[in-house]
């Protein structure tokens, strides 16, 4: 099968979105509108995917990281043909071409693939939609059997061809070999005075080459955005299709209309999501796990059993079975927890491992550090991990109880089953089965007199 090579264009400014980003850079479910048809395309099998950019071409790059991209830059906008011609030369003749739209992010490979299934020397692909009001796209203009003859855009179309309610996606697929025949060819001469790609329809229908019509499922697939409305439009209805697939799935969301999934979220049975909820990045979540209000997940493993309760953030971390995290939990990157773990509220923990069954229940901050199992930290307990140039681990053995407000200063290690009593600095290891206690003597002064106002 000739290779498959996929066009995008995305030099546009969108001077509609009113901002100095780059249209193609505003994101849709966190990641950038480009970057879902780049996905869309490698999940195609495209063989190689050309970018056109222009406006902002440096920052779309320096954001896109992509090594299988070929970046090709059209200095003047002069139509989306124009466009398509700074690709010519990198096309082979026998390649398939396909051309997408970066500011058109939500373009399925089903219909993409059916598309690029009609690409052969004598036809090519055509996306359309029916629209109820048509205005603004070019028409599918076909003949008196139905085959289409050209497109004409919507500034250059006759009262006629106003009334046709079958418009262009912009989005085709066609042999290359034709592409080099056809785009040298295009005028300029209509009312935009530009280089339009769609001409090449008609082109192709004097040739008797066959324009195979496909339509998408839905015509959010097709969908443009020219303006933060229509951004916001097209991410409530992504959002709202992640949240039926995470129902058949197996989960039960509180309210559809209130999760948010930007990234890869995978579900086991007997899920329950509440409301607000964030997932970002790649995130696994067990059987039988609930994720309470206001929680923001993000490339985290969750496992069997687990409840992440309000308001906890987690960050790059993997949890066992049975655990109970939160309220207000914050994990920052590199965490592991064993099974029937407890995080409580107003924990921060930073590269920690956490043996099974060990609690840290309140008011602690635990960085770069390792807990055997069954270890009790007491509230308001830190680990001292940073000496203002390294950072240092502390190391607690099975067992360790640590009283609270108490401050251990790393590099230190606990011996298993040994005690840290309460308000205690510990700047030295602790032999197993030993009771440290570092704070100053209590003094109590008979007869004192409060501090009163002046």
């Amino acid at each position: 099968m000739s290779p498959l090579h996929v066009v995008i264009l995305a030099a546009g400014q969108g001077s509609r979105m009113k901002s100095s980003l780059p249209k193609v850079l505003h994101t849709l479910a966190g990641r950038p509108l480009l970057q879902h048809v780049i996905d869309t395309a490698h999940q195609l099998g495209a063989d190689k995917i050309h970018t056109v950019i222009g406006h902002g071409a440096t920052q779309v790059q320096e954001r896109i990281e992509d090594d299988g991209i070929h970046w090709v830059e059209q200095k003047e906008r002069l139509g989306t043909g124009h466009a398509v011609a700074q690709v010519l030369e990198h096309l082979p003749e026998d390649a398939r071409v396909l051309v997408l739209y970066g500011d058109v992010p939500l373009i399925q490979k089903p219909t993409l693939a059916t598309l690029v299934s009609h690409v052969a020397v004598n036809s090519l692909g055509l996306l359309t939609v029916t629209m109820d009001d048509p205005t603004g796209y070019g028409r599918i203009v076909r003949d008196d059997r139905g085959r289409v003859t050209s497109i004409v855009e919507h500034k250059d179309a006759s009262i006629e061809q106003k009334a046709i309610r079958e418009v262009n996606t912009g989005i085709l697929a066609v042999m290359a070999s034709h592409l080099k025949t056809w785009i040298p060819q295009l005028s300029n001469e209509n009312a935009q005075g530009e280089y339009y790609l769609t001409d090449i329809i008609a082109m192709a229908a004097g040739e008797k080459i066959d324009v195979a019509v496909n339509q998408p499922q839905d015509l959010f697939e097709v969908q443009g955005v020219n303006n933060r409305v229509q951004l916001a439009e097209l991410e409530r209805w992504f959002q709202r299709h992640q949240a039926e697939r995470l129902m058949l799935a197996g989960a039960s969301l509180a309210d559809p209309d209130r999760v948010d999934v930007r990234g890869n979220l995978e579900v086991g049975t007997d899920v329950f999501i509440d409301i607000n909820a964030v997932f970002e990045g790649n995130v696994k979540i067990g059987n039988n796990v609930r994720i309470g209000p206001g929680c923001v997940i993000r490339d985290t493993e969750v496992g069997d059993g687990t409840e992440i309760k309000a308001y906890s953030v987690i960050e790059s971390s993997k949890i066992g079975e049975n655990g109970q995290i939160g309220p207000y939990a914050r994990f920052r990157p590199g965490n592991e927890l064993a099974a029937n773990t407890k995080v409580g509220n107003f924990v921060e923990l930073k590269k920690a491992v956490v043996g099974e069954g060990s609690k840290i229940s309140h008011l602690s901050y635990v960085g770069d550090a390792t807990l055997g199992a069954r270890v009790n930290v007491g509230a308001g307990t830190i680990t001292c991990n940073y000496d203002g140039a390294n950072k240092y681990q502390t190391v607690i053995g099975n067992g360790v109880f640590v009283g609270s407000n108490c401050s251990l200063v790393a590099p230190v290690t606990i011996a298993p089953e040994a005690t840290i009593g309460a308000g205690s600095t510990i700047t030295r290891d602790v032999a197993d089965h030993e009771l440290a206690v570092a704070r100053g003597r209590q003094r109590n002064i008979a007869g004192w007199e409060k501090p009163k106002k002046h």
